[in-house]
């Protein structure tokens, strides 16, 4: 597509060329009133000027500078031959690109060495070597000359600058999908690794504690650490892969189906965890792996911090404040059994709390978590369903 918009715009050029070259030539032949020749020099010259105005504006965007040498060159020695008295459109169409292509200091600096040299070839011309009138006239000509050479240049530099803040824009806009999906990859990955790490750590502490008293309880523990390692590297494996390759085969996102393993999961962990989930078979795919997310990362907390406990995770969907449907989450425990909550530093407060404020911020809902009255630790999340899409 640019290559076709490019190849348009020389071929623009290239008619421009041939017309601008056309009208100079008619200038050539024109005669004054008293039926001579307005010019009677040599006719090389003539034809050299002819050419050096019109021809140089097909290759503008290639060669910007030299081409505006080269058109305010010959229309200031079109001037001063008295050629003709026009206001150097040619040096117009040859100082867009300038001020559209070249680095601004050089772009510059060629502004300010051409309006003068057009401005006094204008001038010298009208008034001093063959007046046709007042200098009044010839001031206003010449500030006409300035008019179309700094307008046409001044209109290529703020295309320049309009198209390098787009520019900006853009590689911002870059930027900031990439930072999203770095901490999306980073709130997934740490889900999978909290999750299964904490169940390993917890199965291995009581194989620890009960290897030489219960041996088959030990094995028991050791049995639930090779599997959940093996399912946390097939998991691992397959996100890294989705990352590395394009074509990576894909897996239906994980969604309310997969509560039961996680509920499954936190009992072989001491967790006595009771799920319930009632009308929200329906939620869109995004919602239901925020919502498996959050409950992932709820559990994952209680058998990190409170088990053995018991726990309650309820998943619904009910009429918000608003008068519209929300999704609404609460995983609640009732502490650790043998003894209170750990201290305030231990609470879970880390990345685990905060992927979760995380997700439920992106749908535009609401996060609460903290210590109950009767002991224990409450989550509670709620997910406006407006289609299933975060903002």
């Amino acid at each position: 597509m640019n290559r076709t918009v490019g190849r348009h715009l020389y071929a623009v050029d290239l008619a421009s060329a041939v017309a601008v070259s056309a009208i100079y030539a008619g200038f050539a032949g024109m005669t004054a009133a008293d039926g001579q020749p307005v010019y009677d020099g040599p006719a090389w010259l003539l034809w050299l000027i002819v050419a050096a105005v019109g021809l140089p504006i097909a290759v503008r965007r290639r060669w910007p500078l030299p081409v505006m040498g080269v058109v305010l060159a010959a229309l200031t020695a079109a001037s001063v031959l008295d050629l003709t008295r026009e206001p150097y459109a040619a040096a117009g169409l040859a100082a867009y690109p300038v001020g559209l292509a070249e680095p601004a200091r050089r772009s510059v600096t060629a502004l300010a060495v051409a309006l003068p040299v057009a401005a006094g070839g204008v001038y010298l011309g009208e008034a001093v070597i063959t007046p046709a009138g007042d200098r009044q006239g010839a001031a206003g000509l010449a500030a006409l000359v300035l008019v179309v050479i700094g307008g046409a240049w001044t209109a290529g530099f703020v295309v320049r600058s309009r198209r390098a803040e787009a520019q900006r824009q853009e590689q911002r806009r870059a930027e900031r999908v990439l930072n999203e999906e770095r901490l999306r990859i980073a709130r997934e990955l740490h889900d999978i690794v909290s999750h299964n790490l904490s169940l390993i750590a917890v199965k291995a502490g009581v194989a620890a504690h009960v290897a030489q008293a219960d041996p088959q309880e030990a094995r028991t523990a050791l049995k639930v650490i090779e599997e959940t390692s093996r399912a946390a590297l097939t998991e691992m494996r397959r996100t890294l892969g989705v990352l590395r390759t394009e074509g990576a085969p894909l897996r239906p996102a994980q969604g309310l189906g997969d509560l039961a393993r996680l509920a499954q999961d936190a009992r072989r962990a001491g967790v006595e965890a009771d799920l319930t989930v009632r009308g929200a078979e329906s939620l869109a795919e995004s919602t239901q792996l925020t919502v498996y997310r959050i409950v992932q990362e709820g559990l994952t907390n209680v058998v990190k911090h409170a088990a053995p406990t018991r726990c309650l995770v309820t998943v619904e969907v009910a009429v918000a404040a608003d008068g519209g449907e929300a999704v609404r989450i609460d995983v609640v425990d009732d502490g650790p059994s043998g003894g209170t909550r750990p201290p305030a530093r231990e609470l879970p407060g880390g990345h685990g709390l905060m992927g979760m404020r995380e997700r439920a911020l992106m749908y535009g809902g609401s996060f609460e978590a903290g210590p109950r009255a009767e002991g224990g630790f409450a989550v509670s999340v709620r997910l406006p369903i407006d289609g299933g899409s975060p903002s």
